[in-house]
């Protein structure tokens, strides 16, 4: 687990106020749910025989009535239950998304932790192929928000699970693919050969590479409903120009996945390439005790996001601090506490330096701060009633907005005045 600190922390969050108005330009709407929900939920939702389950999960007893309780490892299972829970589907499909932290005892490698933030959407009572390029659609407009130009862009690749009768189909043949090639099995894929054999397609051992490639493929097993299904889709993504790959391989590492099934791929991860994914679960809300509803969905893996952005370099984030405040003395300390309530009244960001640093110092704290403004408090000008006021900002200065004298009363007026032409000029420019 790690800690966020200040030095990332704009980052972050210009980050995740982009990646917001980007869902809730498509109109959908946010849940938060607890991270601690009924280790069963899990275990019905996301599958017995996952890697999550079995090995991943911080699962604990209540010691006050003996419930199995676990700290969520992803969010879909979770907001399903609340789906459920507060029959929030009994008016019509619901679009919803959530941003928040999950838990998973895994092996830590690059851009991942056993404490790890995920932004996803949920979609349920959709269940055409619309929903999904919506999705995909809204997906590839992150990317473009974020910074990714045609050379950067994050990779997708789809393929089509097919329905739960064609999937049991599909096992049935795995089971005897694998089963002539038992004894060159790793001992994870030797004990899923019964329990679930799709598992093994999602084994990361580089042995059973080979193996894998060559074994049945899903789409073969295909009704015509589950192909005009992921025909529909590939058809919308064509008429949007969003490029694709059919990766027959893919199957998601949870179990209540159907039909169609998504990753967004980047080379800059390595082989933990994956930044985002998701896919149809139209029997999860049935499973956990609701009644049937199609659904569709996905997480961007905020780590790894943050790991890919900060390697581009090409995000800007914007300082929202308007002035800082340094001063001389301790009269005039005391009178700057009192000066940057009076200014925050008007809308404008201020910090105050209220340590006991020379002049020097704080001007250089200043200075690293982002602020567009320093003003400078020493006693002589606080007998005149005035403050002496400095751009820091590259755009103030281009601007020819000098170091200046101004009436303390009207600091506030002449900081929005300054403000609004820069962005006059800005907008003339353009």
């Amino acid at each position: 687990m790690n800690d966020l600190l200040p030095s990332s922390s704009k980052l972050w969050s210009e980050t995740e106020k982009r990646v917001k108005a980007v869902f809730e330009g498509y109109g959908y709407d946010e849940i938060r749910t607890p991270i601690v929900e009924h280790t069963d939920l899990f275990a019905r939702g996301i599958g017995q025989v996952t890697d999550i389950v079995e090995k991943e999960m911080y699962s604990f007893v209540d010691h006050l009535n003996g419930d199995s309780l676990t700290l969520r490892p992803e969010n879909t299972a979770a907001i399903a239950r609340a789906v459920v829970e507060h029959n929030l589907i009994y008016s019509g499909p619901k679009k919803l998304w959530y941003y928040g932290p999950m838990f998973r005892h895994e092996r830590p490698q690059r851009g991942r932790y056993r404490q790890f933030n995920q932004f996803g959407i949920e979609a349920f009572g959709f269940d055409g192929p619309e929903i999904e390029a919506e999705q995909l659609f809204l997906i590839s407009r992150i990317w473009k928000v974020l910074g990714f130009d045609l050379l950067s862009m994050p990779r997708l690749e789809i393929n089509c699970l097919g329905s739960r009768q064609e999937r049991e189909s599909y096992k049935s043949n795995l089971v005897d693919y694998f089963s002539g090639y038992f004894n060159d099995l790793d001992s994870d894929s030797k004990r899923r050969l019964k329990s679930n054999p799709l598992r093994i397609l999602d084994s990361k051992n580089p042995n059973l590479g080979d193996m894998i490639m060559e074994s049945p493929k899903m789409s073969s097993f295909l009704g015509a409903n589950s192909k005009l299904h992921m025909d529909g889709l590939c058809e919308l993504l064509d008429d949007f120009g969003l490029s694709y790959k059919i990766n027959l391989n893919m199957v998601r590492g949870l179990d209540y996945y159907n039909l169609t099934v998504f990753e967004w791929k980047h080379d800059s991860l390595g082989s933990q390439s994956t930044i985002c994914g998701g896919g149809r679960y139209d029997g999860l809300v049935e499973m956990i005790g609701g009644k049937p509803t199609p659904a569709f969905g996905f997480a961007i893996g905020m780590e790894r996001l943050i790991d890919i952005i900060k390697q581009q370099d090409n995000l800007e984030t914007s300082s929202v601090l308007d002035l800082y405040v340094v001063h001389l003395g301790e009269k005039s300390k005391k009178k700057s506490i009192v000066f940057a309530e009076e200014i925050r009244n008007s809308g404008l960001q201020v910090k105050v330096d209220v340590s006991n640093s020379n002049i020097k110092t704080q001007m250089k704290r200043a200075g690293a701060s982002g602020a567009a403004f320093v003003a400078i408090f020493g006693d002589s000008e606080l007998e005149l009633g005035c403050v002496t006021v400095r751009p820091l900002s590259l755009d103030l200065n281009d601007n020819k907005l000098l170091q200046k004298s101004v009436p303390l009363e009207t600091v506030a007026e002449f900081l929005l005045d300054s403000v609004k032409n820069i962005e006059r000029n800005k907008c003339e420019k353009i």
